[in-house]
């Protein structure tokens, strides 16, 4: 599967889970993967933890917030940019049409002229 194709998958599996359980869904993820951060070659302590890395291409950070703010998009970015991945799903629970609750951003978007660049596509 492309990235795209996973994440229309991970989509459509929040879709079926917001539309079974509602909104408001416990963040709470007892299967959250552990990455390292290496800084200036040296691994620090404690890393971070990310929710879900599906296929091994797609970082998901699930939250269950008023509102998704800039600052959770900038912690999916971080996880994107220290794990080298490129798209991430930042998905709200607590919504009432999970639609509204689905942020994809993209690291290194190819279109722009620094590769250090990311985007955020609603």
């Amino acid at each position: 599967m492309d990235t795209n194709e996973i994440s229309g998958a991970v989509v459509d599996a929040a879709m079926k889970v917001h539309t079974a359980l509602g909104p408001g869904l416990l963040e709470s993820v007892e299967a959250q993967i552990w990455l390292p951060v290496i800084y200036d070659g040296v691994e620090i302590e404690g890393g971070y933890r990310i929710d879900l890395l599906v296929e091994g291409q797609v970082v998901v950070e699930l939250k269950v917030v008023e509102q998704i703010l800039d600052i959770h998009k900038a912690q999916l970015l971080s996880y994107l940019k220290l794990s080298d991945k490129r798209v991430g799903l930042l998905i709200n629970f607590n919504v009432v049409h999970l639609r509204d609750g689905i942020r994809r951003l993209v690291n290194n978007f190819p279109s722009s002229a620094s590769s250090a660049s990311s985007a955020v596509v609603d």
